[in-house]
């Protein structure tokens, strides 16, 4: 969860227009109609399709709830599908962002990778919508020698 200086409607405009999604994805986009029933799928900047699904709930500028599946990692595939629900909720001058990502199993190696990827694009959304630029360039950055 965290709280970005937008408003609902740019907000969900950002989360769901792939061009503005590149920039703070790392150069990944999401493609789909945005509306429930519609497929949807992760398209890195290379054209590998990392994970596919289909669109459960779109109730713009509030809820967006989408069901898939990895298929890059065979590993994460055998999983099967996950549950990513976002919730946009205003407060003040910020809207409230809010990501549910599930499986039905534990431990799910799934869920431990989104939760490491999740925070470093949200990250970069906050910044990009509040300040014009991203936070990190990099989703795997070398960490400095202690």
């Amino acid at each position: 969860m965290t709280y970005i200086r937008t408003t609902p409607e740019k907000l969900w405009s950002a989360l769901t227009d792939p061009e503005f999604m590149k920039q703070y994805w790392f150069g990944n986009h999401c493609e789909s109609q945005w509306t429930a029933g519609s497929s949807w799928k992760n398209v890195y900047p290379d054209g590998r399709v990392t994970d596919v699904g289909e669109i459960v709930e779109a109730e713009p500028p509030r809820r967006l709830v989408i069901r898939w599946q990895h298929q890059d990692k065979p590993e994460l595939k055998a999983e099967g599908d996950s549950l990513c629900t976002m919730e946009l909720e205003p407060s003040g001058t910020a809207v409230k962002l809010s990501i549910t990502h599930t499986i039905e199993r534990e431990p799910s190696k799934l869920i431990a990778a989104v939760s490491g990827g999740w925070p470093k694009v949200i990250s970069n959304l906050k910044s990009l919508l509040e300040t014009g630029s991203i936070a990190l360039q990099d989703p795997y950055p070398v960490e400095s020698a202690r």
